[in-house]
């Protein structure tokens, strides 16, 4: 029987010193029915020809460019040409471990699963592995996810026939964990596999920086893209800031 077909996106801005090892993670995947869908959004670097140099060699990546528009921009261009029945999402900063694939589908096919997610790791900017690992709960719904982002966007797999393509909310940062509130508000519970499937890569950026863009992001995400009221979403930034202190 033929295995369904995943679509992997991944977005990708200036990332010559790590697409080729993100690439490699998927070529090294031991499920083998996938289509990578990249789309540059504006590079500066060397990045396109990197990604051509892969696209000329096997015709399951496929590059695509546009203006600089952000990464919900660029993902979303992705979904839009994917074939697959699947939804898999890869920032072009991380790597998945080689079963991740054939796990995921397998977890997700046998239980009739609409979207789910995995364990993963962390790794420096220079790809030393961190004794730093993300256990997921079995299963979160809408309400468990105002409190916290508990999807890592490089786990993160939807079944586009149950669901319909979805799209990314156009909001520069923090759209992966607005889209997967916007897909849990269509079914019940997103379902998570322990197994730690992905490594996901901690960026040298200034923490403090950091801190203060997830406080206006996330202020952004509740009163723009969730519409609720300004108590209500006080109230959730908040929470999300004492769980990201509870669990750093």
């Amino acid at each position: 029987m033929q295995q369904p077909l995943v679509s992997i996106i991944t977005p990708c801005y200036n990332s010559e010193k790590f697409i080729t090892e993100t690439i490699h993670s998927v070529l090294n995947q031991t499920y083998q029915n996938w289509e990578l869908l990249i789309t540059d959004d504006g590079s500066i670097d060397n990045s396109i020809s990197i990604i051509q140099s892969f696209a000329d060699k096997d015709d399951r990546i496929q590059l695509y460019t546009i203006k600089n528009g952000g990464a919900a921009v660029a993902r979303n261009h992705s979904i839009k040409l994917s074939n697959g029945d699947y939804i898999a999402f890869l920032d072009s900063d991380d790597v998945w471990s080689p079963q991740k694939l054939e796990k995921q589908i397998d977890f997700m096919e046998i239980n009739n699963y609409p979207i789910s997610y995995t364990s993963y790791q962390r790794m420096t900017e220079d790809s030393v592995l961190l004794n730093q690992t993300v256990i997921v709960l079995q299963r979160v719904n809408y309400k468990d996810m105002l409190g916290a982002n508990k999807i890592g966007c490089l786990t993160a797999v939807y079944n586009k026939n149950i669901l319909g393509k979805i799209y990314m909310p156009l909001i520069r940062k923090r759209q992966d964990y607005a889209l997967w509130l916007k897909i849990l508000k269509t079914t019940p519970y997103a379902y998570g596999l322990g197994d730690v499937l992905a490594v996901y890569r901690i960026r040298n950026t200034s923490l403090s920086a950091k801190k203060t863009e997830m406080l206006k992001w996330n202020w952004l995400l509740f009163r723009q893209v969730e519409k609720k009221s300004i108590i209500v979403s006080i109230y959730y930034v908040l929470y999300n800031v004492y769980n990201k202190l509870l669990h750093r």
